[in-house]
């Protein structure tokens, strides 16, 4: 029998009922994140460019960077890794390649986004957005060349800030049509919003639930009322750990010690378990 691939068990989760998806910047989060008993992990776009090169969100890291840094993570953990592939790198046929690749690294699924390169936050301003001609066409491609016919795509809108929401309601159901697996409203500033957009689309749907944005943080359980699939907290955990090692390191420079923070750092065992490490084994995994 042939082994369920993590893009088929992704479908399956969002056909029982909401999931919630913490966001990670790099393998050893995921982990965590499986560890705590999520079903599935998502891979920010803003976590990996901020992490890891330490440059703002802004489409500066390639597609050859994000599907080996995705890449990493998913196959760091068992649950199913959703990707933020921006735009797509590109026109059509640059988002068929990167659909191929982000199938390779093993990861279950991704979203392309309609706005225009060079892509900003979707929460701050100066946006702009491609004719919904064009994203349709990236969807379309995007469908037709991905291998594993599981493999989930999901497009995102950023019209709400530019147009209104019946303008992303209505590009919404242009990309359902063109054949995405699901939508991703970017912004909406309302939980009236949230309910209108899920009364008009009918589609999985994903909620991001990012901090000091222009969406009111609305509990998991609201959002699975509401209809809500996915909801996903892409850099809570990122700008919780940001936040603590800065108040260490000013610490650090104060007392010259780092005695005073033992008893709120992971041991040495507790990180080796989390990689699942034996050092007396020799060898890993352990």
């Amino acid at each position: 029998m042939q082994k369920q691939t993590n893009s088929a068990r992704f479908r399956k989760l969002i056909a029982k009922g909401c999931v919630m998806i913490p966001g990670v910047p790099n393998a050893a989060v995921a982990r965590q994140v499986e560890r705590a008993g999520f079903e599935a992990v998502y891979i920010s776009g803003a976590g990996m460019a901020n992490s890891t090169a330490g440059v703002p969100d802004i489409g500066l890291l390639t597609l050859t960077e994000v599907a080996r840094l995705a890449g990493y993570i998913a196959n760091a953990v068992n649950i199913p890794a959703i990707v933020d592939a921006d735009t797509g790198f590109g026109g059509a046929e640059n988002v068929a390649r990167t659909i191929r690749e982000l199938e390779s690294a093993r990861l279950a699924g991704c979203h392309i986004e309609d706005q225009e390169f060079p892509k900003r936050c979707g929460h701050l301003a100066g946006k702009s957005i491609v004719d919904v001609e064009e994203m349709v066409g990236k969807i379309k491609a995007a469908v037709a060349s991905r291998r594993d016919p599981d493999f989930f795509i999901m497009a995102r809108t950023d019209a709400r800030a530019i147009e209104d929401l019946k303008g992303a309601v209505k590009r919404a159901q242009a990309y359902v049509e063109a054949g995405a697996d699901a939508i991703f409203p970017e912004a909406l500033q309302s939980a009236e919003e949230f309910k209108t957009f899920a009364g008009e689309i009918k589609a999985p749907l994903l909620a991001n639930m990012t901090e000091f944005g222009k969406s009111p943080l609305l509990s998991f359980k609201e959002l699975s009322d509401l209809g809500y699939r996915m909801v996903i907290y892409p850099m809570s955990a990122f700008r919780v750990s940001m936040k603590a090692s800065e108040e260490f390191l000013r610490d650090l420079k104060k007392q010259g010690t780092q005695s005073g923070w033992i008893d709120k750092m992971q041991t040495r065992q507790e990180l080796y378990e989390l990689l699942d490490y034996d050092p007396a084994a020799g060898n890993w995994p352990g």
